[in-house]
């Protein structure tokens, strides 16, 4: 993620010292257009892909866990067949697939949980998927070392069953976080296969198979169980707080749901219990601290986990969270001990066990029931912690954390009439997500502008020597800057804006954040050192070397060649083929048996 970071950190090396105010966008520009290839133009990987790969693409599997009165909760089918799930992986799928009896979640309830990988374990995502994923906003990339759970649960009453009840879930496992999307397919697939069975499951996953792959940028048509789905994948440089509306064409005839977000949960309706709060829980959340959120079912639990993880965006939330999480996790006795102080994460639970075990942790919200509708929460105070005994306390926060900010009353006054005028939830929704929004760039456009300076001029990029080293990040010189270049500039909040910097540059979050905008930067220096290697003549050059220092020469131009395919690294069109060309034309030079060695290729 990027606020005006490429823009600024081009501006800085083409203009010096001189800086001027543009337009603030989001994310690096690439090399490859902002929408992707055109809709009916097949991408190069297509030619490519084997049976199961696109399926792949989208899905490592799709699970059944059902309920066996002497096992317990069991995964009873996996498909595809072949597809590999560790002994702890299944365990996690089994516990985390059902809520806790305490729930009572009677007929169809649908969440989601995220479990960690097991070391060793390998996700069925192929890696020539991977530029697609660099194209994906920071928020939609793939998780590395989790997967997703979408679970669609049956409860339902059944004489014939020695339980008297008919008890089980669907699963599809994932390292995409289209949780929109994926509970949006649940519904179609999931009434379906308990209906018929196992033939249903088959022809599901032979129809996601034949899916295209999950590229941003374009307008994807899915056809599933006689239904089609057509949809958008976000790209990293559309606008922050806007989204491409999918239209309806002439030509859709067939298209029965199109889906205006993949990933977006609705923030007002989950925060609408502890309404008072949410500029507290924006800083809790941006700085990293550990928070449980104590519900009365699943789907609660893990629709507001995902609102807190999404209310930074388009910051990347960088610690661990649990949309769902049970006294049965591998991580249970990691997260609740009270020896040392609790991790950096965010935890929903249901079960009534975590009201006594997770006493210690600093900052508790206790959601009710969202489905009860009725005047608007008049919690306004922040409860003391002692207060909370049992998860049947009263709604609100439990917490002794004191804001950095002083309280936004203008918010929750264009809330409260939303309310009370019936402003449809949508709207509300909108108004929150976009408050969120412009509160999160008025706190990272500083560090942004910043860090920008870190970049070396483009004049000290010579193509004869190694590209310059970005200048280190000094705390103190970014507090100074924050005089005349803070969020003052875009934000009407008051309040101890240093002291919320001080604690975030000590959070999870800016050591991820900054890590990915280093690591964008360090590319952009190779771009365009690579491109200032393009620019010269290199037969000119060539003339004064001897043969080993041309050989050499090759050698070095063609390993950069390989670094700049296999990094994506943002160079102008055309530079990869310009240098290409160099390369061939440097080998031509040299005699013929050099020039058979040198032609073979590189190995990565």
């Amino acid at each position: 993620m990027a606020l005006r970071g490429s823009e600024e950190v081009e501006e800085r090396m083409e203009e010096a010292e001189q800086g001027e105010d543009r337009e603030l966008k989001i994310s690096p520009a690439e090399e490859m257009p902002a929408d992707g290839p055109g809709e009916d133009e097949p991408e190069p990987e297509q030619q490519l892909l084997l049976p199961w790969d696109r399926f792949s693409a989208w899905l490592h599997c799709i699970c059944v866990v059902g309920f066996d009165l002497e096992l317990g909760q069991a995964v009873e089918v996996i498909y595809p067949h072949h597809s590999k799930l560790t002994e702890k992986e299944k365990t996690s799928i089994c516990y985390l697939s059902f809520p806790d009896s305490n729930s009572g979640c009677l007929g169809d309830t649908q969440f989601c949980f995220r479990f960690r990988q097991a070391a060793g374990s390998k996700s069925s995502l192929g890696c020539f998927l991977d530029h697609f994923d660099r194209d994906a906003p920071v928020c939609l990339k793939k998780d590395q070392g989790h997967f997703y759970g979408y679970v669609y649960f049956r409860q339902v009453r059944d004489k014939t069953l020695k339980r008297g009840y008919f008890q089980k879930s669907l699963v599809l496992i994932s390292k995409l976080p289209y949780v929109t999307f994926f509970h949006s397919l649940l519904k179609l697939i999931a009434p379906e296969y308990f209906e018929k069975q196992e033939p249903c499951l088959e022809a599901a996953c032979n129809d996601i198979d034949r899916w295209p792959t999950p590229c941003p940028g374009k307008i994807l048509t899915l056809p599933i169980m006689g239904v089609v789905m057509k949809l958008r994948i976000p790209t990293c440089s559309d606008k922050p707080g806007t989204s491409q509306l999918v239209q309806s064409t002439p030509t859709d005839s067939l298209v029965s749901i199109v889906l205006p977000t993949i990933h977006e949960v609705d923030l007002f309706r989950c925060f609408y219990p502890v309404f008072f709060h949410i500029q507290m829980l924006w800083e809790l959340v941006l700085l990293g601290e550990a928070l449980v959120v104590m519900a009365p079912s699943p789907a609660e639990s893990s629709e507001t986990v995902l609102a807190l993880v999404s209310c930074i965006a388009p910051l990347r939330y960088c610690s661990d969270f649990r949309p769902y999480f049970t006294i049965h996790d591998s991580e249970f006795k990691e997260y609740t001990t009270r020896t040392q102080a609790p991790p950096s994460v965010i935890l929903g639970v249901t079960n009534p066990f975590f009201a006594k075990t997770l006493q210690h942790w600093p900052h508790i919200i206790r959601i009710g029931d969202m489905k009860q509708t009725g005047e608007m929460a008049k919690q306004m105070k922040v409860k003391k912690l002692k207060n909370l005994k049992t998860l049947d306390s009263k709604p609100g926060v439990y917490s002794a954390y004191k804001p950095f900010l002083n309280k936004d009353e203008e918010i929750l006054k264009q809330l409260q009439k939303g309310v009370q005028q019936k402003r449809p939830s949508s709207a509300q929704n909108a108004i929150l997500r976009r408050y969120f929004l412009e509160l999160t760039q008025s706190f990272i456009i500083p560090l942004e502008r910043y860090v920008a300076s870190l970049m070396p001029l483009q004049k000290s990029i010579c193509p004869w020597k190694s590209p310059p080293q970005l200048k280190p990040f000094v705390q103190e010189e970014f507090m100074k800057t924050l005089e005349k270049a803070g969020p003052q500039l875009t934000s009407r909040l008051k309040g101890d804006w240093i002291g919320l910097y001080r604690q975030f540059l000590k959070s999870p979050n800016f050591d991820g954040w900054f890590r990915n905008r280093r690591k964008e930067m360090t590319q952009k220096l190779e771009a365009l050192h690579l491109e200032a290697l393009c620019d010269e003549d290199l037969q000119l050059r060539i003339q004064k070397h001897t043969e080993v220092e041309t050989v050499d020469l090759v050698l070095k131009l063609k390993e950069k060649l390989t670094q700049a395919e296999r990094e994506q690294l943002p160079v102008r069109m055309g530079t990869l083929a310009k240098l290409q060309a160099h390369i061939d034309s440097v080998i031509l030079s040299l005699p013929e048996d050099l020039q058979c060695i040198l032609h073979k290729p590189v190995t990565p």
